[in-house]
């Protein structure tokens, strides 16, 4: 997979993921993605404060990154 396609397929996942995001009053945004297998996303609106933003990150962004991008080693939220 190339660079943009990487990119593309990462892009599809956060707008699958992003309806559930905001409908809680946040969204996500995608920062970088590192070496190909290393991606940096923003929480953003009520998930920035919200107490379960650790496992939305692993449980809803990184699956769903994952089944878009499999060679995706890790998602982490940058602030």
């Amino acid at each position: 997979m190339t660079t943009e396609e990487l990119t593309d397929n990462v892009l599809k996942a956060l707008d699958e993921i992003r309806p559930f995001l905001k409908s809680d009053g946040g969204d996500i945004s995608l920062i970088s993605i590192e070496e190909d297998k290393h991606v940096k996303v923003r929480l953003e609106g009520a998930c920035t404060s919200c107490s379960v933003n650790q496992m939305t990150l692993r449980a809803g962004v990184e699956t769903t990154i994952k089944k878009f991008a499999p060679q995706i080693e890790t998602v982490v939220n940058v602030v």
